[in-house]
């Protein structure tokens, strides 16, 4: 049995790894605003080193890896927020990494992760190509360790650090802790570790309009797959096709529903985003955020918000601002 298989995801993990991440990373800013009337905190994990959340559950697992496992180098697989995050993390730990990508990440995305020394495997995922499998042959060739950007235990608990972070920063403001954490889904990796870091909050996954099988995964009592029909999207870090056990046994648990937006909707989030706190956020990072702009989720004043990543080019981004629906 692999070390993945015997480790479980629990909240003592998540605090352990706070305390790594403190150590390595300054908190990322909470920020207040309101939407109609209504306070909200906003977590800006955009502003993290490489742009994204990703870099926490990367660090976490990949500074666990023994030193025969390090010797070995470590395979990812991401379309660009969690390959920058392990390449990062590869950099600073003097380990060989190698990311599968997608043919159609953004190219920002895929010259960021070369920029940290990482090397990059292409996949045709329009074409249907299985980027697990492409894995699983490097893997084979090398010995290295698959660093999974949501299916990883330790992966989890890293993006859980985020919900104690929230937490600690509200009670230093004078308030309780949050009620509800809204939050962008792919895998449901980051949904798993804040749903593992405050259970007395209500945890919101939001996924992009046709790739909302976490939402229905959970109406549904079973893991659910995306439709082979499913439409383009923007959300390109939110274009997982299912969530795996490890993440689903969490979220039974712990998340009633889930949330689904429109291409609309996101845009008019990264306007909002731009315009009242001057962040650039990409079209997956402003997922949880439409959703509250769109009124879809409960603001009672304590309700938190992630952004998630601000890694999209300035093209894409243009026409974003550009756009008028």
């Amino acid at each position: 049995m692999s070390a993945q298989q015997m480790h479980t995801p629990t909240a003592d993990g998540v605090a352990r790894a706070a305390r790594k991440i403190a150590d390595l990373l300054p908190k990322t800013p909470l920020l207040e605003a309101e939407i109609g009337g209504a306070r909200i905190w906003l977590k800006a994990e955009s502003l993290q080193p490489i742009g994204s959340f990703k870099i926490r559950g990367a660090w976490h697992r990949m500074s666990d890896l023994s030193e025969a496992e390090r010797a070995r180098g470590v395979v990812g697989v991401s379309s660009g927020n969690h390959a920058q995050g392990v390449a990062w993390a590869a950099q600073r730990l003097g380990i060989t990494a190698t990311i599968v990508m997608p043919i159609d990440a953004p190219q920002v995305k895929i010259d960021a992760t070369r920029s940290y020394g990482a090397g990059v495997v292409l996949y045709d995922r329009p074409g249907g190509e299985d980027r697990d499998e492409v894995a699983r042959r490097l893997i084979g060739q090398s010995g290295a360790t698959l660093v999974h950007a949501f299916a990883d235990p330790w992966v989890i608990e890293g993006q859980g650090s985020m919900g104690l972070e929230i937490a600690a920063q509200m009670a230093a403001r004078g308030f309780d802790g949050p009620t509800r954490i809204v939050c962008p889904c792919g895998g449901g990796g980051m949904t798993a570790g804040l749903a593992l870091a405050c259970p007395e909050a209500a945890i919101v996954p939001v996924e992009p309009e046709g790739w909302d099988d976490v939402k229905r995964s959970l109406a549904a009592g079973e893991i659910l797959t995306v439709g082979k029909d499913a439409p383009t999207t923007a959300c390109d870090a939110l274009q997982t096709p299912a969530t795996r056990p490890i993440n689903f046994a969490v979220l039974q648990a712990r998340v009633p529903f889930g949330l689904m937006v429109t291409a609309a909707e996101v845009r008019a989030a990264q306007r909002w985003a731009i315009a009242t706190l001057h962040l650039v956020l990409e079209p997956g990072g402003a997922a949880a955020l439409a959703a509250a702009l769109a009124g879809k989720v409960d603001l009672d004043g304590r309700t938190a918000i992630v952004l998630s990543g601000g890694n999209t080019d300035s093209a894409a981004f243009a026409k974003v601002l550009s756009s008028q629906d």
